[in-house]
């Protein structure tokens, strides 16, 4: 029997596809987990600080600089869903415009990262 034929087939449409959902599932268990340590503030407020003091480590840091690129992908591929879905163009330039995604997103994390990690490790 034949296969049917697929949208994808391990080209960018489909790793920007894995991509959007890998960065949205982790921005909703950051989410989720931002909720809880911020209602302990109303629970147990000792705990709370606890928890907020522990966000100063080099492991938040860098768990932080994870969550930045996340979004940053997450955002601007969603961006180019949007185009992908709405206008033809972009379905037929899909290619283009996830390498374009990528680019912009190298050029964000390239400003947020040196200054986010001298923060973190203490060269400000």
């Amino acid at each position: 029997m034949p296969s049917l034929p697929t949208l994808y087939r391990g080209r960018e449409g489909m790793w920007m596809w894995v991509v959007h959902r890998t960065t949205g599932i982790a921005i909703f268990f950051f989410l989720l987990i931002h909720i809880l340590d911020t209602s302990l503030v109303r629970i147990d407020p000792e705990a709370y600080n606890s928890v907020i003091a522990s966000y100063h480590s080099p492991i938040y840091g860098i768990v932080e600089a994870g969550l930045v690129a996340a979004i940053i992908l997450h955002a601007f591929n969603g961006v180019r869903i949007i185009l992908v879905d709405r206008w033809t163009w972009a379905l037929r330039h899909q290619r283009l415009l996830s390498w374009f995604v990528w680019g912009i997103f190298v050029v964000m994390m390239a400003g947020f990262l040196p200054r986010h990690l001298m923060s973190v490790f203490g060269g400000e």
